[in-house]
């Protein structure tokens, strides 16, 4: 979980830093293709968690 908060939390700095300094595009895209990243990761890693098998005693 804190990988995924951690991705998305330099997505959006980078994304403002992209927008906020002139010539610094290229980082913007960079943070768009990091989040596009951690969603899914956090897709995967949420859909599979709820399928844990119990163990039979």
């Amino acid at each position: 979980m804190s990988l995924f908060l951690f991705l998305i939390l330099v997505a959006v700095v980078l994304g403002i830093i992209g927008v906020a300094v002139h010539g610094l595009f290229y980082l913007l895209v960079i943070g768009c293709l990091v989040l596009l990243g951690a969603l899914a990761y956090g897709a995967m890693r949420f859909r599979r968690g709820g399928r844990r098998q119990r163990i039979a005693r």
